[in-house]
């Protein structure tokens, strides 16, 4: 998704400039993104249509605020605030969150029932199963003292998401999908092969059957990840809990 920006280039500047600006002081987070964000709004085609998309949705909604959460979310949460003249709640990987009541100005941290009675309207990148929400974005928000309602994001990967997210009473919009469909068309055009378009399949039909097996005939591949830290270390433990590795619990 962070390649509707202008070029594959500019979405990597962007994601750099995201990593550089919330490992500093973040009260001024937004405002150091904002201007690069708002190019990309002038000058690359694919990025107005979808943020416009997303506003033209947001339009329809009942909330108070916009959130996003770090990384790519900002590059979809960041502008539909500014032209909607929102105030941006942005969640950080770590649980802070930080409040703005006008994106171009600086924000002010945020704790427990700091935004008693606010909605926020949560705006994303793409959805899977939803984990990101369950684990961070909605527990975050509810922690402020805001309730969310709907989410808009720009890819449906049809993994669950939607059903997780109605579980927690929360709606969800979308403007793609990622279907089997697309796949079978690759293999048409000779993009794909036959055996790529059935291990996608694989994959669709039952994501954990699918994990279970890669898990299997790379035994080592979890503590190869979890060896590298960060976001690979967190996500390999995540399935060791969930029970998705062969042996470990």
């Amino acid at each position: 998704t962070h390649f509707l920006l202008e070029s594959e280039a500019k979405a990597n500047e962007l994601l750099a400039l995201i990593e550089e600006a919330a490992a500093g002081d973040r009260s001024d987070f937004l405002t150091t993104i904002l201007p690069f964000v708002k190019k990309q709004y002038e000058t690359s085609e694919s990025y107005k249509a979808v943020i416009d998309l997303i506003v033209a949705k947001a339009k329809e909604l009942d909330f108070d605020v916009i959130s996003g959460g770090e990384r790519r979310d900002y590059f979809f949460s960041l502008m539909p605030a500014y032209l909607l003249g929102k105030p941006h709640l942005s969640i950080f990987k770590d649980g802070e969150t930080y409040f703005s009541e006008n994106v171009e100005e600086k924000a002010v941290k945020v704790g427990e029932g700091d935004l008693s009675g606010k909605v926020s309207l949560h705006i994303a990148d793409l959805i899977t199963e939803a984990s990101s929400y369950t684990n961070a974005w909605i527990p975050s928000i509810r922690g402020t003292g805001a309730s969310i309602n709907d989410t808009i994001a720009v890819i449906d990967r049809l993994q669950g998401g939607e059903a997780n997210l109605k579980a927690e009473g929360v709606n969800m919009y979308t403007f793609a999908k990622i279907e089997l469909s697309l796949f079978d068309e690759g293999v048409e055009k000779g993009i794909l092969t036959t055996a790529q378009r059935d291990m996608v399949a694989h994959f669709m039909e039952n994501p954990i059957d699918y994990m279970k097996a890669f898990l299997t005939a790379h035994p080592d591949f979890i503590d190869e990840q979890i060896a590298l830290g960060g976001k690979p270390k967190q996500r390999a433990e995540m399935a060791i809990s969930r029970g998705y590795v062969p042996g470990r619990s």
